[in-house]
């Protein structure tokens, strides 16, 4: 036995840098010829765009996250700031084209700086534009349009309160101006509710009321219904009407929403919707279609989309508008959810 012993053997595994090193790999695995893995790089345009880019987003990024929770300690009172705040910065470039007119790139700026205050009940809410202000119609193309395309409404600052009706019900009232000269203070009040009739959909409705001191009073109702189709694909219907006072009319929309995750980087969103309001008649004014292709390009805060898109407004007797929108955004901040 002992002899035996003796004539143990071991065979010792090569090493990772030994099997992985560029001498030892196919040169299939490679995109490049093996002999360049230790040529120097060369310097490009693109090489210091994106890595200015990215230096951007690391010191940026942290500042927006630390503006809000130094508004947060200062008007709670407290030492500590409540985590995961929804403060933003989303900087994008938007081009569109319409049967071959191609524009140029435009930039895009959007921001919300959410304060909360003590036990979440009150926050303090800077927002770069009133959702109110903006017609059902464009909100509900919103991917669509490029910034010139889009309505001023200016940005506005608001007391949030939130409270609850039972366990179900989320009621929130906002008390505020818009910032300009001379200022517009508005009030207004959002009541929702989300069930679950079953096992394969899910409900939810949101009520809206408001008044701004300039623009009068509205109200918006919205209902959706979604449910999963299977392969990766959901599904979300929704209605919205919307009375808007100085034209003394309802507008309406219907739409049919389809998402898809294809991986860890991309998701598709396929819609069609119709546009409709109530005065003279009750009667169309417009139907879309539209596809958006989100791809992450890196990280979790910066986005390429494509999104081809077909409208048939009334204005225009119903004919064909087909548009090309090709976006980058960017987001800066240290911990929120992503306002897409």
């Amino acid at each position: 036995m002992s002899t035996a012993q003796d004539r143990m053997f071991s065979i010792d595994d090569p090493s990772v840098p030994d099997v992985l090193g560029p001498e030892n790999l196919p040169p299939s695995f490679f995109t490049f010829s093996p002999g360049e893995y230790w040529a120097e790089p060369r310097d490009s345009y693109w090489l210091e765009f994106s890595n200015w880019v990215l230096t951007q987003e690391r010191g940026h990024g942290d500042r927006v996250q630390a503006l809000g929770e130094w508004a947060d300690r200062t008007l709670s009172g407290s030492n500590q700031a409540l985590p995961d705040n929804e403060s933003y910065l989303r900087i994008g470039f938007a081009t569109e084209s319409e049967y071959g007119d191609l524009a140029q790139f435009d930039p895009e700026v959007r921001f919300r700086l959410e304060v909360p205050t003590v036990e979440e009940k009150l926050k303090l809410v800077i927002e770069s534009e009133s959702d109110e202000l903006i017609p059902l119609s464009e909100r509900r193309r919103n991917r669509q349009l490029t910034e010139d395309e889009r309505s001023e409404t200016e940005a506005t600052g608001a007391f949030r309160y939130l409270t609850t009706v039972g366990d179900a019900i989320n009621l929130s009232n906002d008390f505020g101006v818009r910032l300009r000269l001379p200022p517009d203070a508005f009030w207004r009040a959002k009541a929702e509710k989300e069930w679950q009739p079953g096992e394969d959909w899910k409900l939810g409705v949101e009520q809206r009321v408001y008044y701004f001191h300039q623009d009068g009073w509205g109200t918006r109702s919205w209902f959706g219904a979604g449910r999963d189709l299977g392969n990766g694909w959901n599904t979300l219907l929704s209605s919205e009407a919307e009375w808007v006072h100085d034209e003394r009319k309802f507008e309406l929309s219907q739409t049919a929403n389809f998402y898809k995750r294809i991986n860890n980087r991309s998701t598709i969103n396929p819609r069609v919707g119709v546009l409709g309001e109530s005065k003279p008649g009750w009667r169309t004014t417009s139907v879309f279609a539209d596809v958006t292709y989100r791809y992450r390009l890196h990280s979790d805060w910066l986005f390429a989309e494509v999104i081809p898109a077909l409208e048939f407004p009334r204005d225009e007797s119903f004919k064909d508008q087909a548009s090309l929108v090709l976006r980058i955004e960017m987001f800066f901040s240290g911990s929120i959810e992503r306002p897409y």
